[in-house]
């Protein structure tokens, strides 16, 4: 038996499932595979909560159009969240938690009893208060449980046909704002267009614009950091300070996930 029909399996014995589904590789696999075990008793859905970007968003749109599955779309908004927007240690806490909260709900209303995420077993070993939450609020992991690896679960996208098989991971827009600085609609929207300038002009796809007190702080695969020559440079720095950045940086250290997870006021 292979992997994936370990995972679909898993879904064979569940009524209906609710599939929390992002725009990226892993929770599209979650819902294939669910698709697969138990078809239209199985629903994505698809957190619209302001912080999400849009290509995230159509990303996950067109899985769900590829799998066949049928999508909703939870709109709110975390801006109104305090503890969120607070931006400190716990954001992703408080993130989830609300996410968590807002899933439930859903699920109640369409008599879903089990809800399931795209965490997998690569993701444990990383600092991840969000996956905490989800676990409290008795969310599940079927990678988890299955016991996927990130690689593993690519191949099996690529297998199947999905799209997003090879599409870089990503997470959200407020994961580019140091902790203890705020999060606001001005510096989501500043980020989302300066990391689409950035991948227009440098035909790069794993780009992170940190936003630090109002300075861009530019994230790209450490042996592509050489692409940024002087013209580009320049281009990047017109173009991202009409859009409100005051300053633009390459970071010479490259692209690192959750780099700027420290307290700075």
């Amino acid at each position: 038996m292979t992997k994936l029909d370990n995972l679909v399996k898993w879904f064979e014995d569940k009524n209906k499932v609710m599939i929390a589904l992002s725009g990226g590789v892993d929770s599209a696999v979650v819902a294939y595979a669910a698709f697969q075990a138990l078809g239209n008793s199985a629903i994505a859905v698809t957190a619209d909560y302001k912080t999400l970007s849009q290509e995230e968003l159509l990303s996950a749109k067109q899985v769900c159009s590829e799998i066949g599955i049928e999508q909703m779309i939870l709109d709110y908004s975390e801006l109104e969240n305090e503890d969120f927007v607070k931006n400190d240690s716990n954001r992703c806490f408080h993130c989830r938690m609300e996410l968590g909260d807002h899933l439930i709900k859903l699920a109640k209303t369409h008599c879903v009893e089990i809800i399931v995420d795209g965490t997998n077993i690569d993701d444990l070993g990383d600092y991840r208060p969000g996956i905490q939450a989800l676990k409290e609020n008795g969310i599940r992991s079927p990678l988890v449980e299955t016991k996927f690896i990130k690689s593993e679960i690519r191949d099996i996208a690529k297998s199947v046909g999905l799209s997003v098989h090879d599409r870089p991971a990503n997470s959200c827009l407020a994961s580019r704002i140091p902790w203890g600085q705020r999060v606001t609609a001005e510096r989501l929207t500043r980020i989302e267009l300066g990391e689409t300038l950035v991948k227009q002009i440098t035909k790069l796809k794993q780009v992170r614009v940190r936003d630090i007190q109002g300075c861009a702080k530019i994230e790209v695969d450490k042996e592509r950091i050489s692409i940024f020559d002087e013209n580009i440079i320049n281009q990047l720095s017109e173009k991202l300070k009409v859009i409100g950045f005051t300053s633009v940086e390459i970071d010479k250290d490259g692209y690192k996930p959750g780099k700027i997870n420290v307290i700075s006021n």
